[in-house]
């Protein structure tokens, strides 16, 4: 009986053939299996993925046992953390660098970021994290980097305006569609597992003030993506001065400021939430305990008149005030 494998399942395989790591493996391996076909055509596949499947967690299991560091595990800090990706010399390393403190090395020979370096940027009144990476090659990805872009919150893809820029964005779109890692109506942000998969993402175009052939527009309008582009010159300065601000809007969060009943909000550390979360959420990333105790709301912000009380089922807005009041 004929397998009949979708689409989808090509492109998982076509993952874990890539996959450099075990737990990459890993996660290709239970994609392909999530998305395979379910009837006797594939029961002997089934059977000999699952068996490669429990090789390889016995040896990610003994592996950990090891306690071998893992360079490319960036623990979060702030209020999100964007992993940054790009051929040699597209500037990624310029970026951090600029916004940050981070001991980025910028030259002018490809290759000089070996390992990921973090830095913090800082967004109005938020820290955010931002992580300069090896860059990677049709013929190279570093064993390990894709951990840190499965890990991250959102990825800034980076184009380099005096290249070629289809060409980049070729080789960048293979790289994040061959490992899912591109948040779609295909690839979710978890699997049935609980592993996470897709990621946001994001363009910055830099080097603009070489671009003499529209090379911007040019990328722009073909691709395949919904992206979100925006060009910058480290040069020039054009472009930096907003990229904090495009940097915070592609994490799709938002900044809630705390009021305890009687005082004044703290209004110089605020909540950072997923955008569209609800009075409900704020109580329990406040306190998940307490949060059971919630019993109304008040909100100075969008939609509503200062003070008003709300439903807890009430979304927020960033830069909302909210006054909670528990039983």
């Amino acid at each position: 009986m004929p397998a009949n494998l979708t689409p989808e399942y090509f492109k998982a395989e076509r993952w874990f053939r890539t996959a450099t790591t075990n737990e990459e493996k890993i996660l290709a391996l239970e994609r392909m299996l999530a998305v395979m076909p379910k009837h006797k055509g594939t029961d002997h596949l089934k059977a000999d993925l699952r068996r490669k499947l429990s090789k390889l967690k016995e040896a990610a299991t003994q592996k950990k046992r090891s306690s071998q560091v893992d360079i490319f595990h960036v623990p979060r800090t702030g209020a999100g953390q964007v992993a940054l990706l790009g051929l040699p010399n597209c500037g990624k390393s310029s970026i951090v660098g600029m916004f940050t403190n981070a001991k980025v090395n910028i030259a002018d020979f490809p290759y000089a970021t070996a390992a990921p370096v973090p830095g913090m940027m800082r967004f109005e009144d938020v820290q955010i994290q931002l992580i300069d990476m090896p860059p990677i090659t049709a013929d190279f990805v570093t064993p390990g980097q894709v951990g840190t872009y499965r890990n991250c919150d959102s990825i800034a893809i980076v184009i380099d305006l005096s290249e070629d820029v289809i060409d980049q964005m070729d080789v960048l779109l293979d790289f994040l569609d061959s490992r899912s890692l591109l948040l779609d109506e295909d690839t979710p942000t978890v699997d049935s597992h609980g592993n996470i998969l897709a990621k946001r993402a994001f363009c910055i175009c830099t080097k603009s003030d070489v671009d003499k052939g529209g090379a911007f527009e040019r990328v722009k309008g073909q691709c395949k993506r919904s992206f979100k582009f925006t060009r910058v010159s480290t040069e020039t300065g054009e472009g930096m001065e907003e990229l904090p601000r495009v940097i915070f809007e592609n994490l799709e969060i938002i900044r809630i400021y705390a009021k305890p009943p009687g005082k004044p909000a703290d209004m110089g550390d605020p909540f950072t939430l997923p955008a569209d979360s609800t009075v409900t959420d704020l109580a329990f990333a406040i306190h998940r305990q307490l949060a059971e105790k919630l019993q109304s709301a008040r909100i100075w912000g969008t939609g509503v008149y200062d003070g008003q009380n709300v439903q807890l089922t009430h979304v927020l807005h960033d830069k909302d005030v909210v006054e909670l009041h528990f039983g």
